[in-house]
């Protein structure tokens, strides 16, 4: 389980920073027209996601085929693309009238980073199971 705090570091370190800087930066968000109530559920659904696409690819690493892995972490990002898309319509249906578009363009903005991150976990896990 150590390892996997190790490899998971950089998503932490993204969720926190993120956080600190939405609930701090409030008049900042503001003066740029962004809500930052928005942006902290969406840094808390992607830190969510891509924990749970870490430990799908961390399940997959023990199987023997290796286009188990490739699968798991296509699957995760088909799955973070599809939630993104469900939590943008919501998002436009519950709030038609305060309906923030550079809001949105920041939480992609966001989406970007957390799939780097992804990424960069997956290259690591990749490595430390010698497949």
């Amino acid at each position: 389980m150590k390892k996997s705090r190790s490899v998971l570091l950089p998503v932490i370190l993204i969720y926190i920073m993120f956080n600190s800087f939405f609930l701090l930066a409030v008049n900042f968000l503001t003066k740029w027209g962004l809500n930052n109530t928005v942006l902290i559920i969406a840094n808390l659904l992607f830190f969510t996601i891509t924990l749970i696409a870490f430990f799908m690819q961390q399940k997959a690493l023990k199987n023997s085929n290796p286009n188990v892995f490739v699968r798991s972490v296509m699957g995760g990002m088909m799955i973070k693309m599809g939630i993104c898309i469900v939590a943008v319509f919501i998002y436009a249906f519950l709030f038609k009238e305060s309906f923030n578009k550079r809001t949105i363009l920041a939480a992609m903005f966001l989406y970007l980073i957390y799939l780097a991150a992804e990424v960069l976990v997956a290259t690591k896990l990749n490595k430390q199971s010698n497949a």
